[in-house]
């Protein structure tokens, strides 16, 4: 298992790095004319984070008493396997059908189906998720996210907003 995380932690750092490198072709900082980050800024920092991340776990192998052992049992196999598949279809869906929705349907599976939650955490999660994203990425940093056939249902809020 040790060696598992090892490579695994090692792979994500070169990734990272890799991400930093090429986010760093658009602009990384902020940019004064859009108000916003430059278009480089959240790839960059988001794959610094992983990087940051990544070294820690690297880092935690090596203490004394790391764990050892099997890292992976059917249960596990299957259970991954089930959300690769769902996010592969998540982002399948993204074009057609928009964030908006694919992104939800994600979410409700995950959350309600998949993980068993109640209604209580499955609902405010599934609902107020997408709403923030339209204003953080939309509103606040003018990034669009692919919104498929429901762009017409958009209009307003473009109205509104822009």
């Amino acid at each position: 298992m040790i060696a598992a995380d090892r490579l695994i932690a090692a792979a994500l750092m070169a990734l990272s790095v890799y991400f930093m490198v090429h986010a760093t072709v658009l602009p990384i900082g902020w940019n004064g004319e859009t108000g916003g980050p430059g278009g480089g800024g959240f790839p960059f920092w988001l794959s610094a984070i992983m990087f940051a991340a990544a070294g820690g776990i690297l880092i935690r192998t090596f203490r004394p008493g790391a764990r050892t052992g099997s890292f992976f049992d059917l249960t596990m196999i299957r259970s991954v396997l089930a959300v690769v598949v769902a996010l592969i279809v998540t982002i399948a869906l993204m074009p057609v059908v928009g964030t908006y929705i694919a992104l939800p349907l994600f979410l409700f599976w995950y959350l309600r189906i998949f993980g068993d939650h109640r209604w209580a955490v499955t609902l405010p999660i599934t609902i107020l998720t997408p709403v923030f994203l339209f204003f953080f990425f939309e509103v606040t940093v003018k990034i669009l996210l692919p919104k498929g056939i429901t762009e017409p249902l958009f209009y307003p809020l473009y109205a509104m907003f822009f």
